[in-house]
């Protein structure tokens, strides 16, 4: 595998298993947000990642990693990311809930996440959700040889912020392959000072812009993982994994 700058360039063949994985990942989350509902306890949506993993014989990804112990990262309301699933989390009309899933197949890795309406929610909610997922829309777009890596972070900043919502920068995406987390590290947000560096073909990213209603800053609960707003107001989380190719960004992580 090809390097540039210490991060893997990927080939054809590796794209394609990544696709795949990807593709798994998005059926996933199909299945996911079909079952949100009021009533639902959070736990339910673990228990179909492991059971679908099974069946498509993928191994999940966050299991187990660096002592994650679920599957899904299942965060809800001010939970931004990390969150646990539980058998005494009840899904109530009115939340959000974000869900961050990831599965190796064959070597490779894929990872999205999604948020979601719990029944009818607030004009609040439904904007920050809308917001988020453009953001994300408007950073791919920036996912093309030639550009610079900060050019995606400028894009989703410049639209979330220019709304008047806070993008949060304790979390960022990452590049993505035969490790989970590979270079480059992709904020969603210009860090000062920095020089960013040239996109190529061949770079595979996961863009994962986390938007806040409030306040940027994150505090982590006692469990050690689950990161939630300071100020404890909405977050929204949509992800996907994006190849680089001379005729543009290619997503991965699609159902068809």
């Amino acid at each position: 595998m090809k390097k540039f700058r210490g991060i893997f360039l990927k080939n054809d063949k590796e794209i394609g298993l990544m696709r795949e994985a990807n593709r798994i990942v998005s059926l996933i989350l199909d299945e996911l947000g079909e079952n949100v509902k009021p009533g639902v306890p959070t736990m339910l949506f673990e228990e179909i990642c492991r059971a679908r993993c099974e069946e498509h014989g993928v191994r999940p990804a966050f299991l187990g990693y660096q002592g994650f112990p679920f599957a899904l990262c299942c965060s809800v309301n001010e939970e931004i990311v990390h969150g646990f699933p539980s058998r005494e989390r009840i899904l109530v009309e009115g939340d959000i809930v974000s869900f961050d899933m990831g599965v190796v197949h064959e070597g490779f890795y894929g990872d999205s996440a999604r948020t979601f309406a719990v029944g009818q929610i607030s004009d609040e909610a439904q904007r920050l959700m809308d917001i988020t997922r453009e953001s994300l829309n408007i950073g791919i777009e920036q996912a093309v040889p030639g550009n610079n890596l900060y050019d995606i972070s400028a894009a989703i900043q410049s639209y979330v912020e220019g709304f008047g919502f806070g993008i949060v920068r304790r979390f960022v995406g990452h590049g993505i392959g035969s490790h989970l987390h590979e270079k480059p590290e992709i904020p969603n947000f210009v860090p000062k000072g920095m020089a960013g560096i040239p996109l190529k073909a061949g770079m595979v990213l996961a863009i994962e812009p986390m938007v806040t209603v409030g306040t940027y800053e994150v505090e982590v609960l006692e469990d050690k993982w689950t990161a939630v707003t300071k100020d404890r107001k909405l977050s929204a989380h949509f992800e996907h994994t994006v190849a680089i190719t001379s005729d543009g960004p290619m997503i991965l992580s699609l159902s068809d």
